[in-house]
């Protein structure tokens, strides 16, 4: 059985004590980092090995390929691909979204955390910054749609960030908790959108999400987002999302004051994210996580299946490219 977390590792290579570890362990499956990269055969190793170690030829292998400052592929061995916001056409975002796609199948990675829905504005701090497509929803929405369905037709499941919208925190989350005071109209009329015509889409049972660590003071503001139920309920809800939903990274800072790191995890399970999300690749820590989480429950587990359903036997190709809106 899975637990619900995605592990890290801690370089380009397994070690013996995380071969031992994670094959009892079983995670739900893994995040690459920068430190775990350095050459395409290098990399197509490490993933053809965490894929023999638990005889599973879909395990999910997970990164944050973006473009622009978010990347762990990079030259001299891959191109620099341009930040979200830089993509001024829709053909060029579904062209660079095309080549990254084909380049994270050469090396066995099967998950892309991108594309990044949230809106920009005025107060988005510069950890999201030109992440973000654009300050129009609508065209956040139907660029963030090109990079989906182009993931998925190369076999590359999206996970689209960070729910229900970060473009309006002026704080980075990774050292602090930024608080968003914008009303519900406000985020339904321009945060929201971008991710509710996402869960309309028909693809949308196949794309997973992300749960950001962002208080959003009108409804919920003891808590922020992963390890609210009240926002989770609004993700299913009102937003309509049904797909798999994992926490933004648990090491962050935002969460600091929800305890350990195994406690963060299980308060992100209860409040309703399907996986936490470890990234730090510290033995130590995952060894304590692993300890205290419970599998992936039923539910998460049908969510998982259901996007997978349509990904495995794609034999490529473009499903749609149309830029309407």
């Amino acid at each position: 059985m899975t637990i619900a977390c995605t592990f890290s590792l801690s370089g380009m290579s397994l070690t013996e004590n995380e071969v031992s570890f994670f094959k009892d362990a079983k995670p739900f499956g893994y995040i690459l980092f920068g430190r775990n990269i350095d050459t395409p055969a290098g990399l197509r190793a490490l993933t053809d090995s965490l894929r023999d170690l638990h005889g599973d030829a879909d395990l999910p292998i997970l990164i944050d390929q973006e473009g622009g400052r978010v990347r762990r592929m990079g030259p001299p061995h891959w191109p620099a691909w341009p930040a979200a916001q830089a993509c001024g056409s829709y053909e060029e975002v579904g062209t660079i979204a095309s080549d990254i796609a084909r380049s994270l199948g050469q090396v066995g990675i099967n998950v892309n955390c991108a594309p990044v829905l949230d809106v920009w504005c005025e107060e988005t701090h510069e950890a999201i910054g030109d992440r973000a497509f654009s300050d129009d929803p609508d065209d956040v929405f139907i660029k963030g749609r090109e990079v989906c369905e182009t993931f998925l037709a190369r076999g590359v499941t999206p996970v689209i960030k960070h729910m229900p919208g970060q473009g309006r925190a002026a704080l980075d989350s990774h050292h602090d908790l930024p608080v968003v005071e914008a009303t519900l109209k406000e985020l339904q009329a321009v945060d929201f959108k971008p991710f509710q015509r996402m869960a309309a889409e028909p693809i949308a049972p196949q794309i997973w999400g992300m749960v950001s660590h962002i208080v959003y003071s009108a409804i919920d503001p003891d808590h922020p987002a992963s390890v609210s139920s009240k926002v989770i309920d609004v993700i299913r809800g009102e937003i309509g999302f049904d797909g798999l939903l994992l926490s933004d990274d648990v090491s962050m800072g935002a969460l600091e004051r929800y305890g350990s790191l195994e406690d963060r995890c299980i308060k992100m399970l209860e409040s309703g994210c399907d996986i936490a999300l470890y990234c730090a690749g510290k033995l130590e820590e995952m060894e304590k996580i692993a300890a205290r989480l419970p599998q992936m429950n039923a539910q998460a587990k049908e969510r998982y299946d259901r996007s997978r359903l349509n990904t495995k036997h794609r034999s490529g190709g473009r499903l749609s490219g149309r830029p309407a809106a």
